[in-house]
C-alpha cells in the first residue's frame, strides 16, 4: 500500500467515527428528550380500582347532581343562548356561595353583552403573594349540551371549591369558573381565561400553578379506545381508562408535580406529558392564555376528542358520563391542589358533610 493510499484510509476511518459518535450523539438526544417529556414520578394504578368509599359516593352524587344542572336542565349555553350562559353562571354563583365562600366576578364585554368569569379565593396563610388558580369554563360549543365539555370540569370545580371550603393554604388558592372558551373565541382576546391571565399580569400577580379542568368524565376499559398525535401512539397505552395531565416544556416541573400528587393519593390510572405546544392539542384549553402571560400552567383531561366520541356533537349529553371515574378523579384532585397550595393533606378538609 502506497502512503497516499493510507492516508486516504486513515481519513474514510475517521469519516466513519465520526458519523458513529454523530449517530450516537443524536440518538441520545432523542431518548433524553423522550425521558423529559414523558417520564413521570410515581406509578400510574393498573390494579382493579376499589369500589367508592362513603366520602367518594357522596361526591359521585353531587357530581352527577351539577352536570344534569348544567348540560341537562340549562342545556346549550354560549352568548348566542344568553339566557342559558346567564342561568349557568347563576347556578354556579349560587354552587359556591353555598360551600361559604364570596364570589367575585370579573365582568367584561362580549358580542354585545356583558358575560363573566366567577372566582372565589382562600388567602394564603404565609405565603399569600404566591397564586394557585383552578379553572374550568362553564360554556359550550353553538349546538351542544356540553355534558363532559365541559360541565364535568365545572362540577369536579364546585366539589374541590366545597372540600377545600375550609382549608388554610400556604399559597392563595383561587377556582374560577370562566366564560368564552370554545369557538370561535378560544386564542381570542374574548376568551374568559385570557381576560383573566392577562389581568393578572398587567396587575403583577405571581400566580405560580395553573390547572385547567377540561373534559374529565369519559373513560373506557375498551383496547383502542384512545389515540393519540405523532409520535405518542408508540409510547402512550391504547386504552382510555386514564386521567392526563398536560403542559408544555416550560411547566414540566407543575406537570410533575401534580401526577406526582395525584399517584401518591388516588386508585386511578393516569399518564403525563410535557410537549411542544405546536403539537394537536396540548394547547386547547384555558391553560393556553396562562402559558402566553409567562405562567407555569396544566390541563388535566380525559384526552376529549382522542377518547370522546361525542366530543362537540349535540349527543354529549349528561348520561354520557362515567361518575364513578368521575368521582376518584376529582377526590384525587383536591389532594393535587392541596399539594399545589401548600396546605397540609389532613388540614382544614371538609369530607362527609
Amino acid at each position: 500500500m502506497t502512503t497516499t493510499d493510507r492516508s486516504g484510509s486513515g481519513k474514510m476511518h475517521g469519516v466513519r467515527v465520526a458519523l458513529v459518535l454523530l449517530f450516537v450523539a443524536i440518538v441520545a438526544v432523542i431518548i433524553a428528550g423522550g425521558w423529559f417529556i414523558m417520564f413521570m414520578p410515581g406509578k400510574s394504578w393498573s390494579d382493579p380500582v376499589p369500589p367508592l368509599s362513603a366520602e367518594e359516593q357522596q361526591i359521585h352524587d353531587r357530581l352527577k347532581h351539577h352536570v344534569e344542572a348544567l348540560a341537562g336542565r340549562i342545556g346549550e349555553r354560549n352568548v348566542w343562548n344568553a339566557e342559558a350562559l346567564a342561568a349557568a353562571a347563576l347556578y354556579i354563583h349560587n354552587s359556591l356561595e353555598e360551600s361559604g365562600y364570596a364570589v367575585r366576578v370579573q365582568a367584561y364585554e362580549s358580542r354585545g353583552m356583558t358575560v363573566q368569569n366567577l372566582e372565589v379565593e382562600l388567602p394564603g396563610a404565609s405565603a399569600a403573594e404566591e397564586v394557585v388558580v383552578v379553572g374550568a369554563h362553564y360554556d359550550s360549543i353553538a349546538g351542544g349540551p356540553g355534558g363532559n365539555d365541559n360541565a364535568s370540569g365545572v362540577a369536579a370545580l364546585l366539589e374541590i371549591a366545597r372540600l377545600l371550603a375550609n382549608a388554610n393554604p400556604s399559597r392563595t388558592l383561587r377556582l374560577v369558573a370562566f366564560v368564552n372558551e370554545e369557538q370561535p373565541f378560544s386564542y381570542s382576546e374574548e376568551m374568559g381565561s385570557r381576560v383573566y391571565a392577562e389581568r393578572a399580569r398587567a396587575s403583577g400577580q405571581q400566580i405560580t400553578a395553573m390547572v385547567s379542568l377540561e373534559t374529565i368524565g369519559y373513560y373506557s376499559d375498551q383496547p383502542g379506545s384512545q389515540h393519540y398525535p405523532f409520535p405518542f401512539s408508540l409510547f402512550y397505552p391504547d386504552t382510555g381508562n386514564f386521567l392526563g395531565f398536560v403542559g408544555n416544556l416550560s411547566s414540566w416541573r407543575l406537570v410533575r408535580q401534580a401526577i406526582a400528587a395525584f399517584r401518591a393519593s388516588t386508585a386511578f390510572p393516569s399518564e403525563g406529558v410535557a410537549a411542544p405546544e405546536q403539537i394537536t392539542g396540548v394547547g386547547w384549553s384555558d391553560h393556553w392564555p396562562f402559558w402566553r402571560a409567562g405562567y407555569p400552567a396544566i390541563m388535566v383531561t380525559d384526552t376529549a376528542f382522542f377518547r370522546y366520541p361525542h366530543y362537540h356533537k349535540a349527543t354529549d349529553t349528561p348520561d354520557k358520563l362515567d361518575y364513578l371515574s368521575l368521582a376518584r378523579v376529582t377526590r384525587g384532585l383536591v389532594d393535587v391542589v392541596a399539594e399545589l397550595a401548600g396546605k397540609p393533606l389532613d388540614s382544614g378538609f371538609r369530607g362527609n358533610d
